[in-house]
């Protein structure tokens, strides 16, 4: 079929896509011209039992694991009729915050079931976008037109709600996946019809390639990112410091004079890179840019008029005047940068290394490395076995990851097609996940206490009814060897 978006949308068990679940998938294709194509999926994901959904999440979305039991697929269903029925050549799949956090959901659900947990977004065509830099460039340096909402605090905010109240668009049910996907299509509609330039220009410099070419170019360009400040509406003026593997860069702001940091030693500039919330601490204005992420960047031209230098409080000059200097001090920074890299690199194989000697479920062991071909033709087995077939299929998987996904696979998908003997190896799998630690540090302990700190609180009947329907959850999986 021809190109067309597929927008979607997850509500999750938590957070982390290491740990958590995807509960709900919700999604609707369209045309490039943005009209609806048959009809929206909406559909419910099974939650397991070695998996207890963080109360605070189920808060939000309203979504029960006793709903996901009652009316979901398990996820080797799901992600048949994902295979099936949504991914198709020339898809760009879109959403709104979609690539930091349902794309990498999405791709642990994916390796935990053998499927590649790439080639949905690049294979026969396909690519994807994210549509709230877009959002966040046009409010930055091209406002007109749309109404711009306000957080409580009176700080600016682009969060999907309250842009579709604040300019009148169908949201009647925030955080309902199929709800949120509908609203970010009403809201991309909004973005194109009032800034038509804009829109197009940042759908067809999306991939990395031309990101790529942008940013090494050695200019200074536009660049939006949520990393930035909501003050500065997450834009600024970034120039390249130093290219990286992988597809990405070190980029400087140039908001800021680089001559003080250039002074700085390497052991400062380590210390201003590391995240803090403390207003007062001098932070490094250098980023990581990874062009594989669609990041929202844009020829400097584009910031040029006076109104939007004034409504992200930077100037031509303020720009000029530090990219002179940043030409005088590049290689001193660059040269130091690239040992606070190596440094947090070092850190960061340090901590994975230490997470794995504390056994680390192999189901968030993804991006230890890739999986080669063999394997591939392996998981495609796996993927077509009957459920008795799949433990004579261990032998065909090279990738130690995989021979441990095995039996968790079986488990999940097929539990009435366990042998008494693979029974019991679950069972321990679930008894040491839900209780590790011992009985007052467990995930178990800490779901409770959970639980009750939040039925503390005044609440209302629906999330009185969610804490209960929590509660009984979590009895019910109580493992044997803890329920006397």
């Amino acid at each position: 079929m021809a190109d067309s978006f597929f927008f979607y949308d997850l509500e999750t068990s938590g957070f982390s896509p290491r740990s958590a679940r995807v509960m709900q998938f919700g999604g609707q294709r369209t045309d490039l011209k943005l009209e609806r194509i048959g009809e929206p999926v909406n559909l419910l994901i099974k939650l397991t039992p070695d998996v207890l959904p963080d109360p605070d999440a189920v808060l939000v979305t309203g979504i029960t694991p006793q709903q996901t039991l009652a009316e979901g697929l398990t996820e080797a269903e799901f992600l048949k009729y994902f295979f099936d029925e949504v991914v198709q050549p020339g898809t760009i799949f879109t959403g709104f915050n979609s690539i930091r956090f349902d794309d990498e959901f999405m791709r642990f659900l994916l390796y935990r079931n053998f499927y590649d947990a790439y080639e949905w977004e690049w294979k026969d065509g396909n690519s994807r976008w994210d549509l709230l830099d877009a959002v966040r460039m046009t409010r930055a340096l091209r406002p007109d037109g749309v109404t711009w909402p306000f957080a409580p605090d009176g700080k600016p905010s682009n969060r999907l709600e309250y842009l579709s109240s604040v300019n009148k668009l169908e949201h009647s049910n925030a955080h309902d996946a199929l709800s949120d996907v509908q609203a970010t299509i009403d809201v991309a509609r909004l973005i194109r019809d009032k800034q038509p330039e804009l829109f197009k220009y940042l759908l067809e410099h999306r991939d990395k390639k031309t990101v790529k070419g942008l940013v090494e170019a050695a200019a200074p360009f536009a660049y939006t990112s949520g990393k930035y400040g909501s003050e500065y509406l997450h834009t600024t003026a970034a120039v390249l410091l130093a290219k990286r593997p992988r597809d990405e860069a070190l980029v400087y702001d140039l908001r800021f004079d680089p001559l003080p940091f250039a002074d700085m030693s390497v052991d400062q500039l380590a210390e201003a890179w590391r995240f803090t919330r403390d207003p007062e601490a001098v932070r490094l204005p250098v980023k990581t840019i990874k062009y594989n992420r669609c990041p929202a960047v844009a020829p400097l031209g584009v910031m040029k008029d006076q109104a939007s230098q004034a409504r992200i409080s930077l100037d031509m000059k303020t720009i000029e005047k530090h990219l002179a200097h940043f030409q005088q001090c590049r290689s001193q920074l660059a040269e130091k940068m690239e040992q606070v890299v190596a440094r947090r690199d070092a850190e960061r194989e340090k901590s994975q290394i230490d997470l794995i000697d504390n056994q680390l479920t192999v189901d968030e062991r993804l991006y230890e490395g890739f999986v080669g071909d063999g394997d591939k033709t392996a998981m495609r087995a796996v993927r077509a076995a009957q459920p008795d077939e799949l433990a004579g299929l261990a032998n065909e998987l090279k990738d130690e990851r995989l021979k441990n996904l095995l039996p968790l696979y079986k488990a999940r998908n097929y539990p009435a097609a366990l042998t008494s003997e693979e029974r019991a190896v679950w069972d321990e799998f679930c008894s040491k996940k839900l209780l590790g630690g011992g009985p007052e540090s467990s995930r178990l302990a800490a779901y409770f206490a959970r639980l009750q700190a939040l039925g503390a609180e005044k609440r209302d009947d629906k999330q009185k009814y969610l804490l209960e329907e929590l509660r009984l959850y979590g009895e019910s999986i109580i493992p044997a060897d803890a329920a006397g």
